[in-house]
């Protein structure tokens, strides 16, 4: 099962970095849209303006976060942290619902996470 927590813990850098590229990719784009409302000459533009601004930056703050986890939850599962194991189980509850990939890789990862050989796995105290 430790080949299967490292698996994991790559695959969560994966996901990590991939939610990175795309908080940044999201900023550019709504930041590219807004510069184009607030260049058209017209008159009524601040509520489409706030309306963009605001959910690009809804979008970028949420996939900041989510990717600041997934890291998180991968240096944890590399580290066999007991709190690595725990955050695993939540980010793997939370990215049921991304379909199809997501809830692939959730799948597996609560049936690596919950399994007897894992636990123990976390039981032993972490090596420096």
């Amino acid at each position: 099962m430790a080949t299967h927590v490292k698996v994991l813990a790559i695959l969560a850098f994966v996901v990590g970095a991939l939610g990175a590229c795309a908080a940044l990719f999201s900023s550019l784009i709504f930041g590219g849209v807004a510069a184009a409302i607030g260049a058209d000459p017209d008159q009524d533009k601040a509520i489409p303006l706030a309306i963009v601004g605001l959910t690009g930056i809804a979008i970028t703050i949420y996939l900041v976060v989510t990717s600041l986890l997934a890291i998180l939850c991968g240096w944890g599962l590399l580290k066999l942290r007991r709190w690595g194991r725990i955050l695993g189980i939540i980010y793997a509850a939370m990215s049921l619902i991304n379909f199809p990939i997501g809830t692939i890789v959730a799948v597996y990862a609560l049936w690596v996470l919950f399994n007897k050989e894992t636990e123990a796995l976390f039981a032993v105290p972490a090596r420096t």
